[in-house]
């Protein structure tokens, strides 16, 4: 038998350690509550993608449309890979859904701050609400002019 590591000595050690124990039927011994904040963690971090990949994309929109001048592949391809990545995301984590127009609402205060940091715009450039609906970010045919 091993002897119990604890998960602010060795985090990885206590998560193969607490698997081993599932694996084995061994719950008695496994620090439930301890567990289910590691899972709660853990869905809490896809929402966390999920927000951070809306704000970089829509960041991506705001200077496709304030800065026209520098559109290029690049801008494109950002833009076309979130879209793409989010898409997954949202495929593989169906309960996300739940959390997207919160997300939304979020990823677009991050996007804006984003854009001012990448454009060196004012941020009163930007609009403090959205000029986006979701189905307009998510959808490969739209390019805002």
């Amino acid at each position: 038998m091993t002897t119990a590591v604890h998960h602010d000595q060795d985090f990885y050690s206590w998560a193969m350690q607490t698997a081993q124990l599932v694996r084995e039927g061994r719950l008695a011994e496994i620090d439930c509550e301890y567990v289910a904040e590691e899972l709660e963690d853990m869905g809490a971090a896809k929402e966390r993608e999920l927000e951070s990949r809306l704000g970089v994309l829509m960041a991506h929109l705001l200077k496709w449309i304030f800065q026209p001048e520098r559109r290029g592949n690049s801008w494109i391809a950002s833009i076309k890979e979130q879209r793409q990545k989010i898409v997954r995301l949202l495929r593989k984590n169906p309960g996300l859904k739940s959390c997207l127009d919160e997300a939304f609402v979020n990823g677009y205060s991050d996007a804006r701050l984003i854009a001012v940091r990448e454009t060196n715009l004012p941020e009163r450039t930007f609009p403090e609400n959205t000029p986006f609906v979701l189905g307009q970010v998510l959808d490969d045919a739209y390019w805002p002019e």
